[in-house]
């Protein structure tokens, strides 16, 4: 299987972003991959509560969602869209940050809605509450395809080890991490924490993202650290993008999870531990 990571850089306007994501969509489809995936975020970057529910839809009527169905669907591809903001019927009004596997015929495979919420002060100038923005999902995801079983996460999830384990334990393959990783944090944890969540669980690790300054018109903007990454079940990176939007191919040969599971099967070697 070929797989293309989406690199991006959108910016708080769905629609510029969705023509600028199925321009590589396309590019990845010519280029022979069979599995697409785009960042988080793919809709649009905001730092505006009021723009977000301006410009957010419920999954049913969500433009971004209904193109990049029908783009994979003409291509016949599997397409990860890395997540999407969307609105919620909950009463406090919170969003949604959902990720979605459509399959080759445009239907919706899989649903992930990120657990972990970016709450975080990574500087004086630079504070994160996801949480008041968007409601945490609570459920882990495992999706299987004729060529996979895909782990869902997205982004702050990665900090998370025992989410991944709980997927290769129940079977997973690939592990997908769509991320808008903030530029900071990106640079010193990124790339280790990737690696490691492959290393402890034989997977593939698959990682498209956000990169550079996303430009708002109703916002602040924000900085992304880009360098989508591919990481084999040994460890080691098989594709980094760097920091411009683009497309990046990597082919996976799925016998390297079960030859990494034998050389060191540590996901069968669980023991229960007292304490503290």
């Amino acid at each position: 299987m070929r797989a293309a990571l989406l690199q991006l850089n959108v910016s708080d306007d769905p629609a510029a972003n969705l023509a600028a994501t199925l321009a590589l969509v396309d590019r990845a489809v010519a280029g022979g991959a069979g599995f697409v995936l785009t960042p988080e975020m793919t809709n649009g970057l905001s730092s505006s509560r009021d723009h977000q529910r301006a410009v957010y839809r419920p999954e049913d009527q969500d433009e971004t969602l209904a193109a990049l169905r029908a783009a994979a669907a003409k291509a016949g591809i599997w397409l990860l869209i890395g997540s999407l903001g969307l609105t919620t019927a909950d009463a406090d009004g919170r969003f949604a940050n959902r990720s979605f596997l459509i399959a080759p015929d445009g239907t919706i495979a899989a649903r992930y809605d990120k657990i972990h919420m970016f709450d975080v002060n990574v500087s004086d100038t630079e504070i994160y509450r996801e949480s008041a923005g968007y409601r945490p999902g609570g459920q882990a995801v495992l999706a299987e395809t004729p060529f996979a079983k895909i782990g869902m996460s997205v982004c702050y999830d990665l900090r998370f080890p025992h989410l991944y384990r709980r997927l290769a334990k129940a079977g997973a393959q690939i592990l997908t991490v769509p991320a808008a990783f903030n530029h900071i944090t990106g640079a010193a944890h990124w790339e280790v924490l990737l690696r490691a969540r492959a290393i402890e669980t034989g997977c593939f690790v698959l990682a498209p993202a956000q990169t550079g300054f996303h430009a708002e018109a109703h916002g602040k903007g924000r900085r992304t650290h880009g360098h989508a990454l591919a990481v084999a079940p040994w460890g080691e990176v098989l594709a980094d993008a760097g920091t411009e939007p683009g497309v990046t191919f990597v082919d996976l040969d799925l016998s390297q999870v079960d030859r990494a599971r034998g050389r060191v099967p540590s996901i069968d070697h669980d023991r229960a531990i007292e304490g503290p």
